[in-house]
């Protein structure tokens, strides 16, 4: 088996993973950064509304918003982290020096733009490819400093600990401890071991799970899966945000329809351009998203409509060409023009507030292993996320994460990188249709189980499927070759099992996790 050393190992190169080894290699350290794609095949890439750039002299506004979307449970500590340490970390790295191109004003002052449950403007963005641009930068400038080796198609197998990974039977008595990870290797198809003094999770979130989701494919909550395998504590899991508004149509691929479009003046109808947000929040169609995406599914429940709509009306057909290219021409190419028709929508799995439970300095209880970005769960969101502070986290929880962990390395302290075990292989190859239609059952048993509005009667059902389906793919996965979509589906079912777990121990309704006894 290969074996491969270095000081940190970032699993996910998403906007945090980039940032995070730009930090570590900056400061003279090897990094490995792996990734299941190419190097913009990451749910930062879809990111589209924009990014917080609050420079107001109150920062207590955004931290009530923050609050407030998060229906009151989020982290104090966290908000206050974001909110004082976000302006410099967008100034610093995509202002000053990638020069990301913000869209300005006609004076040349940052473009400010609104969105649901903010209380003013204080959004930056570029039209409406915010992620687009701000990840094409900073992979730009990972791929030309020294010191990142970045390895795209890599999928990480699992955590290497001292608990499970080496012949030393004194090793068992340490405190959990993480070393590195197996990773598989696509150009060999052979797993290799990946040494490493820290070890970041940054895989980004868990939508794929769903049958409808906004994430990139294979965003089934690696990281999840892979650090509660080795004993890492997992928080809020519950809480899985549902964006109100992606694009419906039958037999078309689904995307996301960013809610600046709300921000600037769209409104939600029905198929009568009935404005139904209006009757059921102060905020109308600017409510936070949790309570917009189930208005949503209980309309469509009491109507049988297939969709709601967003009307653009109020919007000049120049201002939506100029402002929203993106959407438009996605739009426009599946026969729908939206400077003169109503926009269907419909909502989808988009963003896991909890995660992978972390201080401020990404630590979690296994000693070496932390975690960023949306794998991470700081409290931050608390019961639901507020729009546009996704990629300010990122920016934030890398730099935070980064400036510990040097610290560490630099340090006096040892770091113990024991040879691992040999990975044995077994030679049967997968069958991928068998892949396929399992990953479909458990996404078909989320959405309907699990999803938008819960009850205790569908949240034991969702338990008794997935426990089967587990014990079935456990069976299938240890006799088989492992292959990327082997890898995903393991995860996959284990995370949407820690899902409904987390929701089956929560009663209450709290933000996007909504219960009912009877369910809709």
């Amino acid at each position: 088996m290969n074996l491969i050393r270095t000081d940190s190992l970032v699993i996910g190169a998403g906007l945090a993973g980039s940032a995070y080894a730009l930090h570590a290699a900056r400061a003279g350290f090897r990094v490995e950064l792996l990734s299941l794609g190419q190097p913009l095949e990451a749910n930062s890439d879809r990111a589209q509304g924009g990014i917080i750039y609050d420079v107001s002299p109150d920062p207590a506004k955004l931290a009530a918003d923050i609050m407030t979307a998060g229906d009151g449970v989020a982290n104090p500590a966290a908000i206050d982290q974001l909110v004082h340490e976000g302006p410099e970390a967008v100034r610093e790295l995509l202002i000053d020096e990638l020069g990301v191109g913000f869209d300005r004003q006609a004076d040349g002052a940052l473009h400010l733009t609104r969105e649901g449950g903010h209380s003013q403007r204080r959004i930056i963005h570029t039209k409406d490819t915010t992620g687009h641009s701000i990840l094409a930068a900073i992979a730009a400038l990972v791929d030309a400093t020294p010191g990142i080796t970045r390895r795209a198609g890599w999928t990480a197998v699992d955590l290497l600990t001292l608990s499970h990974n080496t012949d030393d039977p004194r090793d068992r008595f340490e405190p959990l401890t993480c070393f590195g990870c197996y990773a598989l290797d696509p150009a060999t198809g052979e797993v290799t071991a990946i040494l490493a003094k820290k070890t970041i999770l940054a895989t980004g979130g868990l939508g794929g799970i769903f049958l409808h989701t906004t994430n990139q494919p294979g965003s089934v909550g690696h990281g999840v899966a892979m650090a509660y395998r080795v004993g890492a504590r997992l928080i809020d899991l519950e809480y899985v945000q549902f964006h109100p508004t992606v694009f419906y149509q039958k037999g078309a691929q689904p995307f996301l329809i960013t809610e600046a479009l709300r921000g600037e003046g769209a409104v939600l109808v029905d198929a009568q351009r009935r404005r139904f947000m209006d009757k059921l929040h102060p905020l109308g169609s600017l409510a936070p998203r949790d309570v917009v995406a189930r208005s949503i599914k209980l309309h469509l429940t009491e109507t049988g409509e297939p969709c709601v709509y967003l009307d653009l009306g109020a919007l000049k057909p120049e201002f939506i060409r100029e402002r929203f290219p993106y959407i438009y021409a996605s739009c426009l190419a599946q026969g729908v023009d939206i400077t003169r028709e109503l926009l269907p929508v419909v909502p989808a799995a988009h963003f896991s507030c909890g995660g992978v439970h972390t201080d401020l300095q990404g630590r979690t209880n296994v000693r070496h292993l932390n975690a960023i970005g949306e794998t991470a769960g700081t409290g931050l969101h608390g019961a639901n996320r507020l729009a546009s502070t996704s990629l300010l986290e990122c920016l934030v929880s890398a730099r935070a994460t980064a400036r510990a962990d040097l610290v560490e390395l630099r340090g006096a302290g040892a770091f113990r990188q024991p040879e691992p075990r040999t990975w044995q292989s077994p030679a049967l190859k997968p069958d991928p249709l068998l892949i396929r239609q399992d990953l479909s059952q458990i996404q078909q048993t989320m959405w309907n189980y699990a999803g938008i509005v819960r009850s205790p009667r569908r949240l034991a059902r969702a338990r008794r499927i997935l426990l089967q389906l587990r014990e079935d793919i456990q069976a299938f996965y240890r006799d088989c070759h492992p292959t990327r979509e082997l890898i995903e589906l393991r995860n996959a079912v284990q995370t949407a099992l820690l899902v409904v777990h987390a929701a089956g121990l929560n009663p209450v309704s709290k933000g996007c996790h909504y219960v009912t006894e009877e369910g809709l």
